[in-house]
């Protein structure tokens, strides 16, 4: 779970204005901290089965914006994935 805090510096990092809090950019930086945050839940509590599940939603749901982007604005999906280390 993210932190008040933690979610408006995520916001703040990947926002394209001021009050930008929507776009896949923002989104997709979003999931990709939660799903950091889960996977080391996941590594100490590997009996968690259903937080495994909600980790596979968010993988497939940032997947799906991350392809939005792409399809839409190359040059903002190429500095989104490499911002989050995404691309290999």
């Amino acid at each position: 779970m993210l932190t008040k805090r933690k979610k408006q510096n995520v916001i703040k990092e990947a926002r394209t204005h001021d009050a930008d809090t929507g776009s896949p950019q923002v989104q997709a930086s979003l999931l990709s901290k939660q799903i950091d945050e889960l996977s080391t839940h996941l590594r100490k509590n590997k009996k968690d089965v259903h937080s495994r599940r909600g980790l596979l939603q968010m993988v497939a749901d940032r997947r799906k914006h991350l392809k939005y982007l792409e399809r839409t604005d190359v040059k903002a999906y190429n500095a989104l994935t490499k911002k989050l280390g995404l691309k290999r």
